[in-house]
């Protein structure tokens, strides 16, 4: 396909707006966990009560997701990623003032993650997914979601330093302010666009549902993705506590998060390289499997500041590195028409997974004082992700589409 310059601004104007949306939601989202002592410090309502109210958001950000694919899929992603950012920003700025579990989990796991999963990456993939030809797809997604990774690599340091200059409470607030920055996206990636001929169009939303219910790989898909929601909640949430538990100072903490997302730029854009040419299913097969042996040798090994951070950053290079493939089989299965609500149910299935790691963490670590029952489990999930991806079969669209 030829490109005429206009499109070629229009596709970089789009991936701007997709990826910096994502940067500063999964950014915010993602460096809750440096807060999580403060927060258990204020209130003395427990690790295990305040890790309720991530787990809460975990869930609760997944199961925002098909529905504002869906509203997007009808009306456009503007509206959809505009309530969604102001949602982050006004959760997390209440955060710091709710006293007890009921009002944290309002505050994180309703506000700021209900509006995380609005301006999340069902909305922001579909949308960025449909203004593209099929061939740029997938380094399409990969850029996308290195904005996610930047955004955690970003806003680790930043909060590290609002809260020695501010202290947590307004350091936390400040965070949710600068989530407003992605309002302008919203006019960007409005409506149905130019891009909407590329697009396959979209089934009713029953037929949709049908052909998913009776499509194997995407169980498959769904149970591999359960497995990363809970390596990749239990990480943001508690890796700050793990780090702690060692007896390493608390910027230990902080920068590891900001390793994570800074490696996870690279993971993602070399899985959107890779989709191209490689299949999807035996990239994600690598991608747990390497999990699995980085978390094993991280648990034998002697926990010193450099463990953390190599930990960190093998980590970081599969962090997120599941969503490029993950995205490109949906759209493979079924097409682009239906990918943001279709893309938004595995996403919950990957949530699902995040409510249990974030949970479980905080219910070990205050029965045990410690995190390696967690660790063990993640081993085991980590080596069953990487086997139940082997059966998928990657066929090609049963819907024809237009590009």
């Amino acid at each position: 396909m030829n490109e005429s310059p206009p499109t070629a601004r229009l596709w970089w104007l789009v991936l701007l707006a997709a990826a910096g949306t994502f940067a500063l939601t999964m950014g915010t989202r993602q460096t809750m966990g440096f807060f999580l002592s403060p927060l258990n410090t204020a209130t003395g309502l427990g690790v295990a009560s305040i890790s309720l109210a991530f787990a809460f958001g975990q869930l609760w950000w997944g199961l925002t997701q098909p529905f504002a694919g869906a509203l997007a899929a009808r009306g456009g992603a503007g509206r959809v990623l505009l309530v969604g950012a102001l949602l982050v920003a006004l959760g997390t700025f209440l955060t710091p003032l709710m006293t007890s579990t009921a009002g944290l989990i309002f505050a994180i796991g309703v506000l700021a993650a209900g509006g995380a999963g609005m301006a999340g990456p069902s909305v922001l993939m579909a949308a960025t997914v449909r203004l593209m030809p099929a061939e740029r797809r997938g380094m399409a997604t990969g850029v996308v979601n290195a904005g996610g990774s930047f955004g955690q690599f970003l806003m680790a340091p930043v909060a590290a330093m609002l809260t020695a200059s501010l202290g947590w409470a307004q350091a936390l607030q400040v965070l949710g302010l600068l989530v407003l920055l992605a309002l302008p996206a919203a006019w960007v990636l409005r409506g149905p666009g130019a891009g909407a001929a590329v697009a396959s169009a979209p089934l009713p939303v029953r037929e949709a549902l049908a052909r998913a219910r009776r499509e194997p790989g995407f169980w498959l898909l769904s149970a591999g993705f359960f497995v990363c929601g809970f390596h990749v909640a239990f990480l943001a949430t508690h890796l700050p506590g793990v780090v702690a538990a060692c007896g390493l100072p608390a910027e230990v903490g902080a920068w590891s998060l900001a390793v994570i997302g800074l490696f996870n730029i690279a993971g993602s854009l070399a899985m959107g390289w890779a989709v191209g040419r490689w299949r999807m299913k035996s990239l994600l097969s690598l991608v747990y499997a390497t999990r699995a042996l980085t978390v094993l040798v991280f648990v034998l090994a002697p926990k010193t500041e450099a463990v953390v951070l190599v930990f960190a950053a093998v980590m970081g290079l599969t962090f997120l590195s599941t969503v490029p493939p993950t995205a490109g089989l949906v759209a493979k299965f079924f097409g682009t028409g239906n990918m943001a609500m279709l893309f938004g149910l595995v996403m919950l299935a990957h949530q699902m997974g995040g409510f249990l790691g974030a949970w479980l963490g905080g219910q070990v670590f205050q029965m045990t004082g410690a995190y390696d029952w967690v660790w063990y489990v993640d081993i085991v999930l980590a080596v069953a992700a990487a086997l139940v991806h082997l059966p998928i079969r990657e066929a090609p669209l049963r819907r024809p589409q237009t590009v």
